[in-house]
């Protein structure tokens, strides 16, 4: 386990945040974005194992935390979409990445100047959806009554937290618009490409060695010119 330092924004000083490495300083320097969220505890185990298969296939591979998120100290209701860009950007800079691998909403953040991949790319808008839809059954299940109209507009004017994550509402108010963009070197990767269903739609954090396998082999194969 390592670490990385992002810049410091809106005066407050830079903090130390985990980064996990698979790192021997090869030429070709895989930063991983990764999923968020609840969607980020279904992925991780899958996120590493890729990982693992991309090291053994001569791929250093980058998977920074974001600010706010997993061990970070920094609060997550601070946090904003343009902030973790901008977080990002520095990771690539500061590890050298030659390549970025954005899994679902982490392409939301991927630095536009690396080639690389968007696995099963999630839009900020249907991010909020399954969110909001999630509390609003577990609240009915409880006996309250919640409507998507209320908590849109609470998410708004003060922040809403969903699925225990306290979302800002400057980062609720941009994702309400997000959309991953391809820049140029970057390709679509959709989840009917790697086959099986997605281990977001699980119940529990799970993985799969055989969709572990087909990630990393396309990516690969794209490296070594191949489409992916």
């Amino acid at each position: 386990m390592f670490t990385w330092t992002p810049p410091a924004t809106d005066g407050t000083p830079a903090r130390e945040e985990l980064l996990v490495a698979f790192d021997r300083g090869r030429d070709l320097r895989l930063l991983v974005c990764p999923a968020w969220f609840d969607e980020a505890n279904k992925l991780r185990r899958f996120t590493i194992e890729v990982m693992r298969r991309l090291d053994r296939a001569g791929v250093d591979c980058l998977l920074p935390d974001l600010p706010g998120c997993n061990e970070s100290l920094a609060p997550l209701t601070d946090q904003t979409l343009e902030g973790w860009r901008a977080a990002m950007t520095a990771a690539a800079e500061a590890l050298r990445a030659t390549h970025v691998l954005a899994i679902r909403a982490g392409a939301l953040i991927a630095p536009p100047a690396l080639p690389g991949w968007h696995y099963a790319a999630l839009s900020g808008p249907k991010l909020l959806r399954g969110m909001i839809r999630a509390r609003t059954i577990a609240a009915r299940e409880a006996g309250i009554t919640e409507t998507t109209d209320a908590l849109m507009a609470e998410g708004r004017a003060a922040g809403l937290t969903l699925g225990g994550w306290a979302i800002g509402p400057a980062l609720f108010a941009a994702l309400e618009t997000a959309e991953p963009v391809l820049a140029p070197g970057q390709s679509d990767l959709a989840q009917s490409a790697i086959g099986g269903p997605g281990l977001w739609l699980r119940a529990e954090p799970d993985e799969d060695a055989s969709q572990a396998d087909r990630l990393a082999a396309r990516i690969v194969q794209s490296l070594a010119g191949a489409p992916a």
